[in-house]
């Protein structure tokens, strides 16, 4: 990726708060370049390798609930540019508008595919095309919908100096975020839990990210979701 000269930054990230992270980031742009040519090769390679199983999950997915394989909603990365985020679908149809926008314990919106999907995070496949077009990359902050960028602090808006993330420290932290919301149905209610108990937890992991950005660690961030994912 090219890191902008912090003066023609979007007016919402040109804040006192986010100068410390981007001084940090402007110092390694040697890195952030690595990351991106790895992006590049790797989701390449992924895309090769992965089509034909993509194209398994996806007969399984239309096998076992009505609906498109693919999920797609609008999220925010780099420079707080919104783009359509797109998943395997593991839900049924409408759920998003059925209830809050993260899941919690046993929701029964989930289908029975679905729950495989995300056991494992397969149903994350489709972004690597995101990663591809460098709307994402493989590490960096996972994509947060609008409602929960609105409610992001100052310092919290230095994590879209960079491409959201398939992984990051902070999914790997809370791997079973489902599990810390528990069995609330009340879509209210988890929205509270959410954006009072679990995003600022969250977004420690991530600006702590940024102070520690080197190509090595993004390394290092992969391998330790492959192994949490399949552990």
């Amino acid at each position: 990726m090219i890191l902008l000269p912090f003066d023609r930054l979007p007016r919402e990230l040109k804040l006192d708060e986010v100068k410390p992270y981007y001084d940090i980031l402007d110092k390694k742009r040697s890195s952030l370049l690595m990351k991106r040519i790895m992006d590049i090769l790797l989701s390449l390679i992924i895309i090769i390798l992965l089509l034909i199983p993509m194209g398994i999950i996806a007969i399984m997915i239309k096998a076992n609930s009505k609906g498109p394989v693919l999920y797609k909603q609008e999220r925010v990365t780099t420079y707080n540019r919104k783009f359509k985020i797109m998943k395997f679908r593991t839900m049924t149809v409408g759920a998003d508008k059925a209830g809050a926008l993260v899941t919690s314990a046993n929701d029964n919106r989930i289908t029975s595919v679905g729950a495989k999907l995300r056991k494992f995070r397969l149903d994350e496949l489709p972004q690597i095309f995101h990663v591809l077009s460098g709307k994402m990359s493989f590490v960096g902050t996972r994509p947060e919908v609008v409602k929960y960028v609105d409610r992001y602090t100052p310092e919290m808006m230095a994590t879209l100096l960079m491409p959201a993330g398939i992984t990051s420290l902070a999914s790997i932290r809370f791997k079973d975020e489902d599990k810390l919301i528990g069995e609330v149905s009340d879509p209210d209610e988890v929205d509270r839990i959410y954006i009072d108990e679990i995003l600022p937890q969250k977004m420690k992991y991530n600006l702590e990210y940024i102070s520690n950005f080197g190509f090595g660690s993004d390394i290092r961030l992969m391998i330790s979701t492959f192994t949490h994912v399949f552990s």
